[in-house]
């Protein structure tokens, strides 16, 4: 039995630790190749840097108009996510107190329908719209167009953890004379923190890494954001590999700060979607 239970708790430790290099080594690779010349990645590979090479992120900054590029994706990420977390939460809340309105539960299903929609089937049609409304390589036509895809999985996500949310206390106040938006604001937004905080890193890490509408929508450079950047490193006929990973270095930095200050809202909003069920 003990060598049972011994052999049990070796495996668990070998498997997470397979778990933990499996995260982890995208990260490792990254960093290393940023940190390494050209000459020592092509005679090192994987190993560490026996010399920091800090030019590769200067050149990565120079050749692709980094800061640019990063105030544009900054933009467009705030103001979308805070355009989702206004408009969601309003609209989950219309829909989860009028669940038995099939008016209101009509939407609820084409929100649903949204979701399974892949993007290809309207990247031409959406194309075509933004063209005739002016709103091609503009910061206003990416964060609308970005936000829009968004709506369906954030509705979803909040109109559940709403009806789970008693009504007694609106009930409440409804009595003492406030208005719905007023009891929106104070009384149901505020118990709605855990779940908003986990829904914001998702949507800030899925506007900041998007690609395929910003490739569609932002073709002058101006007006880039910095998953396009990439293209700069990898030519026809060249791949500057290590300013490639150095951008992305920088790039991934605003994320991973963005998750630490937000880790226990995360972990709260994760706890309280078990429970509630």
């Amino acid at each position: 039995m003990n060598v049972k239970k011994r052999f049990c708790k070796i495996s668990a430790f070998v498997l997470k630790l397979l778990t933990v290099m499996v995260f982890v080594m995208p990260f490792y690779i990254a960093v290393v190749y940023a940190l390494k010349s050209p000459e020592e990645t092509m005679r090192t590979g994987l190993a560490l840097p026996k010399k920091i090479y800090w030019q590769n992120f200067t050149e990565a900054i120079e050749v692709s108009d980094f800061w640019s590029a990063a105030a544009n994706s900054f933009v467009v990420t705030v103001t979308s996510v805070l355009l989702l977390t206004v408009i969601c939460t309003m609209c989950a809340y219309v829909i989860a107190r009028n669940g038995h309105s099939l008016f209101y539960q009509s939407f609820y299903y084409i929100f649903l329908a949204a979701m399974m929609l892949p993007f290809q089937v309207v990247m031409l049609p959406l194309y075509v719209q933004l063209r005739n409304m002016g709103m091609l390589n503009t910061r206003i036509g990416m964060l609308l167009t970005i936000s829009g895809f968004q709506l369906a999985y954030n509705v979803f996500v909040y109109t559940g953890f709403v009806r789970n949310i008693p009504v007694e206390m609106e009930e409440a106040a409804f009595i003492d004379g406030a208005g719905k938006f007023y009891t929106f604001w104070k009384i149901v937004f505020p118990l709605m923190k855990p779940i908003v905080s986990s829904t914001l890193i998702l949507n800030a890490l899925s506007v900041w890494n998007d690609f395929q509408i910003s490739l569609i929508i932002a073709q002058k450079p101006e007006v880039r954001t910095i998953p396009l950047t990439q293209f700069f490193f990898f030519g026809q006929y060249s791949i500057r590999l290590n300013m490639a990973f150095a951008a992305f270095v920088l790039a991934m930095l605003p994320i991973i700060l963005l998750y630490l200050v937000m880790q226990k809202y995360i972990i709260g909003g994760v706890m309280a979607g078990a429970v509630k069920g």
